[in-house]
């Protein structure tokens, strides 16, 4: 009964703010990407605290994120690490389906933040176009995050890592961070969420260069480490 009287609390808490702070980024857009990293860092900040104070949810980091600007592939487990990353990492580059970059006005302002689109087809052209972006991205010094599953996955669940993270891992030629990620275990996609801690572990760096099998399996298995 607790759960759900704090998860309703943080719906409508964090709903209700959230509306307005998502509906002017495109005013935010206008002014060029870094206006959009402030803007977006303010929304992720403000989730941050609402799942601290309302929800109970805190956040531990494990391992080291090394310094300067990688290529960051995250476990996904729930909507919570795409904000609470945004924050975390300085403000990276992120992959993001086209499904979201083609909302109006909304999806416009992604791309001004700095958005790197890809189709969930996969397709040849797909990809060129998804690693050009994140070459552009990776041109003004920023870090390039990737959730390299394709979609959220329930504790336990390991597929395969999607297409397009080989190809970024080859086109980017950065070094490559594995992150660990157990935030189903209190932010279930049905049902309550529940009070607990969030841990983000940071793998052992990868480096650029490998074949992509290495990278690959060395990723994924980083990647599910909280699993066991």
């Amino acid at each position: 009964m607790i759960a759900w009287l704090r998860t309703i609390v943080f719906m409508i808490v964090f709903y209700s703010i959230s509306a307005p702070i998502v509906l002017t980024v495109p005013i935010s857009a206008l002014f060029g990407p870094r206006a959009v990293i402030v803007h977006s860092t303010v929304w992720t900040r403000f989730h941050r605290w609402a799942t601290r104070w309302i929800l109970g949810i805190r956040i531990r980091i494990e391992g080291t994120r090394p310094d300067g600007a990688a290529f960051y592939a995250c476990k996904h487990q729930a909507m919570f690490e795409t904000l609470e990353l945004q924050a975390l990492l300085d403000g990276p580059a992120i992959v993001l389906k086209r499904e979201l970059a083609d909302i109006p006005a909304w999806g416009w302002a992604a791309r001004r933040y700095g958005a790197i689109v890809v189709d969930r087809d996969a397709s040849a052209k797909a990809l060129r176009n998804m690693m050009r972006e994140a070459i552009a991205a990776k041109a003004t010094g920023r870090s390039v995050l990737i959730f390299p599953e394709g979609t959220r996955v329930a504790p336990g669940e390991h597929p395969p890592l999607k297409p397009g993270f080989a190809g970024l891992y080859r086109a980017l030629g950065m070094p490559t961070v594995p992150i660990a990620c157990d935030s189903g275990t209190v932010w279930p996609r049905k049902g309550p969420k529940r009070a607990g801690v969030i841990t983000f572990r940071f793998g052992e760096v990868v480096p650029a260069g490998l074949k992509r099998e290495e990278a690959e399996a060395r990723v994924h298995a980083a990647m599910n480490a909280l699993d066991g």
